[in-house]
């Protein structure tokens, strides 16, 4: 019961892997901010390792799902960190000229 279970699991794995590798890149195409799309990416493959662990786990599939947990949770930490200096790098709005378009038509009329 447990190798046919742990079989499953493992066409379950793929699936989901693939699935995650479309998704992926759905999110990337339609929102063209990797910041969006690589989390929706790497929380599928969370799941997928997650399902290699159904059954009897083995240490490298115990490893491969711990090391993509870590994995996941540094290039959040990243993106969240180099978000903010992306941010404080742009020019400064104040330095530029206004635009006249907007100081003609109010906000609301947008």
């Amino acid at each position: 019961m447990t190798a046919v279970l742990q079989e499953v699991a493992g066409t379950l794995a793929l699936l989901v892997t693939a699935a995650a590798l479309l998704a992926g890149l759905v999110g990337l195409v339609a929102t063209r901010r990797p910041a969006a799309a690589l989390p929706v990416f790497l929380d599928l493959l969370v799941a997928a390792g997650l399902l290699r662990l159904v059954g009897e786990p083995s240490w490298q599939a115990l490893a491969t799902a711990a090391s993509i947990v870590v994995l996941r949770r540094l290039i959040g930490f990243g993106l969240r960190t180099g978000g903010r200096t992306w941010v404080s790098m742009r020019p400064d709005r104040s330095a530029r000229a206004p635009d006249l378009r907007r100081l003609l038509r109010p906000a609301w009329r947008a």
